[in-house]
């Protein structure tokens, strides 16, 4: 038997904990913890799972802020920072011991180093990235939403530019700059992304797409779409409108040898009455193929995330729920060697959540 601890942010003020079982296939609401307001995007420490970081996605000024974890997911606060700007919607800690956040509401972002414990934050010591005002495209402003680091680099998509920012370290921690871009369809929205194998996959958010290209060597400026496909699912009610919002890739394991690649579709629209679907492509020769819409009959799945960060026998889960609606939290498991989802366990206790994080108790 393995239990779970799942720990979920939100827009309150406020990060519930959850205890899945997945021996009895239950998933138990056990607390929640005070916050900063909106904690809409949180993330364990990339090599400590007692420390979580999270966002306060709050307008016109954002934060990120530390904690310990405790058994069964108890949060202490112990430092908090001003994000460098407004709404930040992601944070992610770096193998550097630094922090990056980006603000969607603002146009920048910022990586914020920590003292002499991952725990503490140095803000005097961090620069403040403003990223361009677009001239193509339809949103007309600049909306970075996600740093990911790969090698020495931090990659930010930015869903106002179409582009994916390449930043780089200036010498002393905190201080980085733009020295490249990866450019994306016009009009697409670029808001996460995953790289496996050296290819990088992006989902769009305004075009309901993924993506999947060769990962440029820097300092090309890109390389050409090998693959794109909708993540709609075909049925479409009238009246809805349709914005993907998160891509996950579970590496492969003896159980799951195939790296599916899993988004989240949100209808923001007209609602199905099975709700939004998870789809769920492969990669085949170098094409992205649609293996399942999983309908989940959640409302606008904004933050979904795989088990496979807690360590063994998490890598046959994903977690999810809706930004909107009252179906509460829900967990998969992974069948047909991950080409499928079942639903094995929901807890509505609380109507919605917008990020997970894994961990074994």
């Amino acid at each position: 038997m393995v239990k779970f601890t799942i720990l979920a942010g939100g827009y309150t003020s406020y990060i519930a904990s959850y205890m899945f079982n997945s021996e009895t296939n239950n998933l138990t609401y056990l607390n929640q913890y005070i916050t900063g307001g909106n904690p809409s995007w949180i993330i364990s420490h990339p090599t400590n799972k007692s420390i979580l970081y999270a966002t306060n996605e709050n307008v016109p000024a954002g934060a990120l802020q530390s904690f310990t974890v405790g058994p069964e997911g108890a949060l202490t606060l112990v430092d908090t920072a001003y994000s460098g700007g407004s709404g930040p919607p992601y944070c992610g800690g770096l193998s550097t011991g630094q922090v990056a956040i980006v603000n969607y509401g603002s146009g920048t972002a910022r990586v914020i180093p920590t003292t002499t414990d991952p725990l503490h934050f140095s803000i005097n010591d961090s620069t403040i990235v403003t990223f361009p005002v677009p001239t193509t495209g339809t949103q007309g402003v600049s909306e970075p939403h996600m740093a990911y680091q790969y090698g020495e680099e931090l990659l930010i998509p930015d869903k106002g530019n179409d582009k994916i920012w390449r930043l780089g370290q200036n010498g002393s921690p905190g201080n980085f700059s733009v020295h490249g871009q990866i450019a994306q369809p016009i009009g697409s929205g670029p808001r996460h992304i995953q790289i496996y194998e050296n290819q990088l996959y992006t989902i769009h958010e305004l075009a309901s797409t993924l993506t999947l290209q060769d990962f440029p060597a820097y300092p090309n400026f890109s390389t050409p779409l090998i693959s794109n496909v909708s993540t709609v699912p075909y049925y479409q009610p009238a009246g809805s409108s349709f914005a993907a919002a998160e891509v996950l890739i579970p590496l492969p394991t003896a159980e799951f040898p195939t790296p599916y690649i899993y988004t989240s579709n949100r209808n923001i629209g007209v609602q199905d009455p099975r709700g939004d679907t998870i789809a769920i492509f492969e990669k085949v020769d170098n094409r992205l193929v649609l293996r399942n819409q999983v309908y989940t009959g959640l409302d606008q799945i904004r933050g979904m995330m795989h088990g496979q960060q807690a360590g063994e026998g998490g890598d046959a889960y994903i977690v999810a729920a809706g930004f909107a609606g009252t179906a509460g939290v829900k967990v998969y498991k992974r069948t047909e060697g991950g080409a499928n989802l079942e639903e094995v366990a929901v807890n509505t206790e609380l109507p919605t959540r917008t990020s997970f994080v894994w961990l074994k108790q």
